[in-house]
């Protein structure tokens, strides 16, 4: 992508890419006072005089550049921006060093407050779409992925969960420091924190964090993850992240929400109305995660996956089939407004839950005429080519007719480009994916 994206043109700089962040965090729960270290490794886009780094909330104290003492910065309301000491030539790398602290707060946003949150004990992140300055300086934009390091030293009753491969906790007096390590691309919003009193479990080759008291309940809640992530695994090709973490709090959370490698959901998540709730986040790892959208008005390529893989574990447990849930919602979504675009929905209404459906529809119409197994082509090669990179709609359009042979661009365009909701194609409703 190049320039800002223009569903959140305040975020990221597109002069620069990162190439990794290494974060240092000392947190302290009960003040909610964070002082942090960040070392951003870019890469220049172009030749630059200075950069903006995203902030928000927290006091820039000390930036270096390269090292260099002399470097010179001023801070304003939502970003940093740094002179570097020379000029940096497009394709050269650069490295940025900032000393950083306050009281981590969510940010206002017309999607509402985002990011660093402050539980009743304890705290997490959510940052889809813009809330990662919250927590760190970063390069804001859902197209700049890079590696991780992320290290958090709080409490030593508290645990940390995060991002990345966990090391093993070090005692630092009183206190102690947890390390996690990414080698895979991840976009800002993506990265997160979890800090909680929290204790772990594995069922199958999950990871489970959370209070005590809920570890039976937990066990009860997701029994089911082996069988879907084997499930999605023969619809989608092989699990793409490095871990496969979930986080339950104490508190309850309005939604839950994914990481790179990483699920959160609330207490109130743990029963049988939530448990489709589930499979979304879960398919979100390769969709979304592993294949990012390079702009948001892409969207759809995200929550319609989620969305359909929802109907497709249905189906799979022997409950309604893809084709009987797509038939419900059509119908409901033919009795709202006609007015969204799939393909640029707009920012105001990018999580709207018509993306979600309309989304997972459109995937169903293509299935419907393509035949199972030519999508199920389609899916693994979009899931195997694009693993841990960035696409965009037109992508998906030449991903089909690369596989098929044919651009289907009456169906697509219909789908995708047309805000009238078109018909289902028919369809055996006995057909099931797998076939």
């Amino acid at each position: 992508m190049s320039g800002h994206d223009p569903y959140a043109p305040q975020s990221g700089d597109p002069a620069f890419d990162v190439v990794s962040y290494d974060l240092d965090i000392d947190y302290r729960v009960r003040t909610n006072r964070l002082v942090g270290r960040a070392v951003i490794n870019a890469v220049a886009a172009e030749r630059v005089r200075s950069v903006a780094l995203d902030l928000v909330g927290l006091r820039a104290t000390r930036v270096r550049v390269d090292g260099n003492p002399r470097t010179t910065f001023r801070q304003g309301p939502r970003a940093l921006r740094v002179t570097l000491p020379q000029p940096v030539e497009a394709g050269e790398e650069f490295s940025i060093e900032v000393a950083y602290s306050g009281a981590p707060a969510p940010r206002r946003s017309r999607w509402g407050a985002i990011g660093w949150e402050e539980l009743e004990d304890g705290s997490l992140v959510a940052a889809q779409p813009t809330g990662a300055p919250t927590w760190f300086p970063c390069n804001d934009r859902p197209d700049d992925r890079a590696r991780y390091r992320i290290a958090v030293t709080t409490e030593a009753e508290y645990s940390v969960a995060a991002t990345g491969v966990p090391r093993p906790p070090v005692s630092v007096g009183a206190r102690r420091r947890w390390e996690f390590v990414s080698e895979v691309p991840t976009a800002t919003y993506l990265a997160a924190v979890h800090i909680g009193r929290y204790r772990e479990q594995r069922i199958g080759g999950a990871r489970f964090v959370h209070p005590a008291s809920l570890k039976a309940e937990v066990r009860r809640a997701f029994a089911d993850v082996p069988r879907i992530r084997a499930c999605f695994e023969a619809a989608f090709g092989p699990y793409p992240q490095e871990e496969c973490t979930f986080v339950v709090t104490p508190d309850v959370l309005e939604i839950p929400l994914e990481a790179q490698g990483l699920m959160v959901f609330g207490a109130n998540h743990l029963d049988d109305e939530s448990a489709r709730l589930i499979p979304h986040e879960l398919a979100h790892q390769w969709f979304g995660n592993s294949v990012g959208v390079v702009a948001w008005r892409d969207i759809w390529l995200n929550e319609g996956f989620a969305c359909f893989a929802e109907w497709i574990w249905s189906e799979a447990s022997g409950g309604p089939t893809i084709a009987q849930l797509a038939a419900l919602h059509h119908d409901r979504l033919s009795r709202m407004p006609q007015n969204l675009v799939l393909s640029d929905p707009g920012a105001a209404t990018m999580f709207d839950d018509r993306v979600y459906k309309r989304g997972a529809l459109a995937l169903e119409a293509l299935r419907r005429t393509l035949g199972a197994d030519a999508f199920g082509e389609v899916v693994h090669h979009w899931a195997r080519t694009h693993r841990h990179s960035v696409v965009s709609t037109e992508d998906f359009r030449a991903c089909v007719e690369l596989v098929t042979g044919e651009a289907h661009a009456a169906l697509l365009d219909a789908w995708l480009d047309r805000p009238a909701l078109p018909p289902l194609p028919l369809a055996d409703i006995g057909e099931r994916l797998d076939r």
